[in-house]
C-alpha cells in the first residue's frame, strides 16, 4: 500500500474557517483578481486553489450551493465538464502540463475540504513533480507565486465566451 502525505495542507485544515460559504461569497464580490477567479460562466466559475497541490491547481465551482451531485442540473454539470476540459487545455498550452489529476470529493468522508459546496479539482502534473521536501521538511515547493500563475493563465480564459 502506498501513502500520500500532504502535511502542507494542515494550514488549511487547522486554519480559521469563515462563517459563510466562500464559494458563494467570492463570486458575489467584485474582486476577481484578489480572489483568483479566472472565468465566470453561466452556471460555474473557475478559480485558483489558494492551497494548491501544484502550480496551476484550479477548481470549477457551480454557482449553485449544493453538496451532492443529485442537486445539480444537467446544464450545470455539462458546463462544469466543458470548463474542466478548457482548464486542461489552457494549462497544457500555457504551463506545458504533461498530465492532470481531475476529481470531485463528495462529502467529508470522501475528503471534501469544503463539503457543503461541490467543486471540481484540476491539478496539473509533470514528470518528477514530487520530491522529498514534502515528507522530510513538511514543506511544499511551489516554483511560482499564485499571482504569477493567475497572470499566466488569464489570457487563455479571456478568450472563452460565457
Amino acid at each position: 500500500m502506498k501513502r500520500l502525505w500532504a502535511p502542507w495542507r494542515l494550514e488549511y485544515i487547522l486554519g480559521e474557517k469563515p462563517d459563510c460559504c466562500i464559494f458563494c461569497a467570492m463570486p458575489a464580490e467584485d474582486k476577481d483578481r484578489e480572489n483568483y477567479i479566472l472565468y465566470r460562466g453561466r452556471e460555474n466559475f473557475v478559480i485558483m486553489n489558494r492551497y494548491p497541490y501544484n502550480n496551476g491547481h484550479l477548481m470549477v465551482i457551480p454557482y449553485r450551493h449544493a453538496d451532492v451531485l443529485e442537486d445539480l442540473s444537467d446544464g450545470i454539470l455539462a458546463e462544469a465538464m466543458a470548463l474542466t476540459r478548457e482548464c486542461c487545455r489552457i494549462i497544457r498550452e500555457s504551463m506545458h502540463a504533461q498530465g492532470f489529476n481531475v476529481g470531485l470529493n463528495v462529502g467529508e468522508a470522501a475528503g471534501a475540504g469544503i463539503k457543503e459546496h461541490l467543486h471540481f479539482h484540476i491539478v496539473p502534473r509533470w514528470a518528477g513533480d514530487t520530491n522529498f521536501m514534502s515528507v522530510v521538511e513538511d514543506t511544499r515547493i511551489m516554483p511560482q507565486h499564485l499571482t504569477e500563475s493567475y497572470e499566466q493563465l488569464l489570457p487563455g480564459f479571456e478568450k472563452l465566451k460565457p
